[in-house]
């Protein structure tokens, strides 16, 4: 980027201000007789209006190459790209290096007419694009295109204050890109609002993602790597699973393969399975976020990980809160404090498997759980391991109020370390803690026994009211 790129970059906001004044006919006039002529935008250099250029924004015709050319015209000077409101019909169009555009929020229609693909970008260095509404109109695309924008390897994009809507795929998709996707409004997607992979530093951040039919926000890679993108503040709702199984679909946030992600702040709601979703991710932070009504598992990360931390959420809603599972994959060493679990049921979106629904926390290895508040459940508080899969767990500091079983913990051969110290139970059902061979409890209360009689358990000091 020179250093021209750079002080049109940092001018964009004040001319978008501007610009914005100029596209409603409002001008400041002076009251003495001899006002000049209100500013208009032929005299802010480095702007190109393209009303005044060849494209209209009352027509109905297909307006794909005049737009076409405009772009590769301001893109091959560094220029603006200024669309007024309206609504201009394209399809195929191409986005070169340097590709600036700029609309009026939430009136500056671009509506995709099918026969190929809506906007593409390949290898690209630098796109910006602010303020513009891309509309699919449910029309499809050809194979070779996977989104309404679809862009590949550009590691200084910029997405801001756009409006992607009725997709007949994903809305935006991206490979191997990094830069910004911000306050954005993704919504009536076939399937996910925004699809990454292969990320160089994304930051994903302040948008409004809804009524999709597969997925949210997915950040994926072709194999296991650093992909070191954060995904905070944003609100997404009302995310289906149109596809069915029972998982990969239907997801808030969907971490694969992709390490060092943090997943802060965010708002999410009535999606059909998982709030956020990790799948061999390690490294991975979620924090700070609110998770409202999942159809399964709230937060989940599973599979080949190391190294999670899941810490301060509020979860209210789901038929598990966090899961951090499958050491018999190699999943292990996490972190799980302060988070608060509640109203979790045991009725699902499929057929329960294994230990089934029902739990607030469940782990396996390498874990810290502290801090936690849980109450009304439907099974357990606590799942401790499964089967033989449990090792190097502290439980401490918890509490656990209105469940059938404060914590359940595996006592099958082959199980390992655990303590369980300082918690509180509170209108607790049927036992505080209770050792179990997968899911039959075999024990009495272990909490109100003086000395355990497995090895592997370490259990002081707790509170049973």
């Amino acid at each position: 980027m020179d250093k021209r790129d750079i002080k049109l970059s940092k001018n964009l906001l004040h001319r978008r201000e501007l610009l914005l004044g100029v596209a409603a006919c409002i001008t400041i006039t002076p009251y003495h007789s001899n006002a000049q002529t209100p500013l208009n935008l032929g005299e802010l250099r480095g702007i190109v209006d393209a009303s005044k250029n060849g494209l209209s924004p009352q027509s109905v015709k297909d307006q794909s190459s005049s737009l076409q050319n405009l772009i590769n015209n301001t893109a091959s000077k560094q220029e603006i790209l200024f669309i007024p409101a309206g609504n201009y019909y394209v399809s195929n169009i191409e986005l070169p290096d340097n590709t600036r555009i700029l609309g009026i929020a939430n009136a500056s229609r671009i509506i995709y007419t099918g026969r190929g693909h809506g906007m593409r970008a390949r290898s690209a260095q630098h796109i910006e694009l602010r303020d513009i509404v891309l509309d699919g109109a449910s029309n499809v695309f050809s194979n070779y295109a996977k989104g309404l924008l679809h862009i590949s390897n550009c590691p200084g994009l910029l997405l801001d204050n756009i409006v992607v809507r009725n997709s007949a795929f994903y809305g935006i998709y991206l490979e191997s890109c990094g830069g910004s996707i911000k306050n954005c409004d993704i919504s009536h997607v076939r399937e996910a609002a925004i699809y990454a992979v292969q990320n160089t530093g994304l930051n994903v951040r302040n948008n409004h993602i809804h009524d999709c039919d597969n997925g949210g926000i997915l950040i994926h890679r072709w194999e296991v790597g650093e992909d070191n993108t954060s995904v905070s503040n944003n609100r997404i709702a009302r995310i289906a699973a149109m596809n069915g199984g029972t998982g990969p679909w239907g997801n808030g946030i969907n971490i694969f393969r992709a390490g060092n992600v943090s997943i802060s702040d965010n708002h999410i709601s009535d999606c059909a399975f998982s709030a956020i979703r990790a799948n061999s991710a390690s490294n991975i932070r979620i924090s700070d976020n609110s998770c409202f009504g999942s159809g399964e598992t709230a937060l989940y990360v599973e599979f080949a990980f190391q190294g999670a931390v899941v810490t301060g959420n509020l979860i209210d809603g789901g038929t598990i809160g966090i899961s951090i599972a499958n050491f018999d994959s190699g999943g292990r060493m996490s972190v799980i404090s302060g988070n608060l679990v509640r109203n979790i049921i045991d009725k699902g979106p499929y057929p329960p498997e294994g230990p089934g629904f029902g739990h607030g926390i469940a782990v396996e290895a390498d874990a810290s759980v502290t801090g936690n508040t849980i109450e009304n459940v439907a099974k357990w508080g606590m799942l401790l391991g499964w089967g033989p899969f449990l090792r190097s767990v502290n439980i401490n500091g918890n509490v656990i109020r209105k469940a059938p079983v404060g914590i359940a913990v595996s006592v099958v051969k082959g199980a390992k370390s655990t303590s369980i110290t300082n918690n509180i139970f509170d209108e607790i059902s049927h036992g505080a803690i209770m050792g179990h061979e997968w899911s039959k409890p075999v024990t009495s209360d272990l909490a109100l026994s003086t000395k355990s009689r497995f090895s592997h358990l370490r259990i002081v000091d707790n509170i049973v009211n």
